[in-house]
C-alpha cells in the first residue's frame, strides 16, 4: 500500500469532501459491510483474499485514528487543489497568444504548483508518521499500559520482579480487539476460537462501549504464532489480534542485519508492514530525489 491509496475507496465510501464528512458511525458501517464480502472465509478459492482483508483492514485503522484521518483529508484536498490548478492552467494556455507570454508569466509569477508539491510531500511526512505511530501501537513497545487489562498488568509486574518462572511468557500473550457491534465475544467464546490453535491457559476482557478487548494466553510460542496468523474470528463481527511481544526468530549472528525486514514481517498480520515499507521506501526516494 503506497500514498495513492484511496482508504474511503477501499472501505467502499465516497472520497474528496464528502468522505471528510463521513461520521464515524458511517464508516465503522461501512467497514462491517465490505468484512463480510472480503472475509478469507467468504472466499475460500481467491488466493489474495486474506491481503484483501488486511488492506481492508488497515484502511480503517487509518480512517479510524483521528490524527491520521485529517492528515489524510489534508492530503487528498491539496491534490483536489492541484488538480484544479491544473485544468485551469491548460485552459490559460489555450488563450495564450505566443510562446513569449508564456515565458513571462513563467519567469515573473510565482508557481503555485510548486508550493502545491512542497505542502503535498509535508502532509505525506505527517501521514507517515501517523501510520508508522498507528503500527507502533500494536506492536511490543507501543502497546499502551493502560490497554491491559489490570488482571494482566499484575501477572506480568509479579513475572519482572524475578518470578519468570511463575508468571507469563509476554510472547504467548495475544491482544484481541472487536468492535461492540452485533453479537458480542465472550471470554468461553473467545477460549473456544483459540483452543483450535493450541491450549487456551486464559483470557483476560476488558469491555468499553463501543470496542472490545481482550488479552489471550496460549500454552505456547507456536500456538500464539499460528493464531495471529490465521485468526480472523466471526463473520459478522471480524477480530484483529496482535502479539503483546513478537516470537523473534533465532540468526546466525552473520545474517542478523540482512535477516532484520523478514524478521519484522513474522510480527503480524495486521496490514501494517507491507505498508509502512511502501512510505519509507517512498520518503527514501524522495530524500534521493532532492540530493
Amino acid at each position: 500500500m503506497d500514498m495513492n491509496v484511496d482508504h474511503y475507496v477501499i472501505l467502499g465510501l465516497e472520497s474528496g469532501e464528502k468522505g471528510a464528512e463521513l461520521t464515524e458511525e458511517e464508516i465503522i458501517k461501512a467497514y462491517k459491510k465490505k468484512a463480510l464480502k472480503l472475509h478469507p472465509d467468504k472466499n475460500p478459492g481467491d488466493a489474495d483474499a486474506a491481503a484483501n482483508f488486511q488492506r481492508l483492514v488497515s484502511s480503517y485503522e487509518i480512517l479510524r485514528d483521528e490524527k491520521a484521518r485529517k492528515l489524510f483529508d489534508d492530503l487528498l484536498k491539496v491534490r483536489r487543489q492541484q488538480q484544479r490548478r491544473d485544468l485551469q492552467r491548460d485552459a490559460k494556455r489555450q488563450r495564450m497568444v505566443s510562446d513569449l507570454e508564456a515565458r513571462e508569466r513563467a519567469a515573473f509569477a510565482p508557481d503555485p504548483a510548486a508550493k502545491d508539491r512542497q505542502e503535498e510531500d509535508r502532509i505525506t511526512r505527517k501521514l507517515a508518521e501517523e501510520i508508522a505511530r498507528i503500527r507502533a501501537m500494536h506492536a511490543n513497545k507501543g502497546v499502551p499500559t493502560a490497554s491491559v487489562p489490570k488482571k494482566e498488568n499484575r501477572r506480568v509486574e509479579k513475572e519482572s520482579a524475578g518470578g519468570a518462572e511463575q508468571g507469563v511468557d509476554m510472547e504467548r500473550m495475544l491482544k484481541v480487539t472487536w468492535e461492540k457491534v452485533g453479537e458480542d465475544y465472550t471470554a468461553e467464546r473467545l477460549r473456544k476460537l483459540f483452543s483450535r490453535f493450541g491450549e487456551v491457559e486464559d483470557v483476560v476482557i476488558k469491555s468499553k462501549k463501543k470496542k472490545g478487548s481482550a488479552v489471550v494466553v496460549m500454552a505456547t510460542k507456536d500456538a500464539a504464532v499460528a493464531s495471529t496468523r490465521t485468526m480472523t474470528g466471526d463473520l459478522s463481527n471480524p477480530l484483529l489480534v496482535i502479539p503483546l511481544q513478537p516470537v523473534a526468530a533465532p540468526v546466525a549472528p552473520a545474517a542478523q542485519k540482512s535477516d532484520a525486514p523478514d524478521r519484522l514481517n513474522n510480527l503480524v498480520g495486521t496490514g501494517y508492514q507491507s505498508f509502512e515499507d511502501a512510505v519509507l521506501k517512498k520518503l527514501a526516494q524522495a530524500a534521493q530525489k532532492q540530493k
